[in-house]
């Protein structure tokens, strides 16, 4: 499951950032896009497969992006979560 970081920035920018920008949750502060966050609190813990399933079905106010982001889409923003959780969503 190896997306693309770079276009899934873009898939990220673009369709996530407004609740998520920076890894943070605008919504539900505690459940952040960071390590720790995404290991408590996403099923299957911090790996491209669960983002994967929390973008594609959503989850609280978090709206289901099935049939709106391509499976590739949805590979590579999975990816990009991923990688920028495990720089602590430094961008440098």
């Amino acid at each position: 499951m190896a997306g693309d970081v770079g276009a899934g920035e873009s898939v990220f920018n673009g369709n996530c950032a407004a609740c998520h920008a920076g890894g943070q949750n605008v919504i539900m502060p505690e459940k952040t896009l960071e390590k720790e966050a995404l290991e408590s609190f996403l099923a299957g813990g911090r790996t491209e497969k669960a983002v994967i399933t929390q973008v594609t079905n959503g989850k609280n106010a978090m709206p289901a992006f099935d049939g709106y982001l391509t499976e590739t889409d949805l590979t590579d923003v999975a990816a990009y979560v991923i990688h920028m959780a495990s720089k602590d969503w430094d961008e440098s």
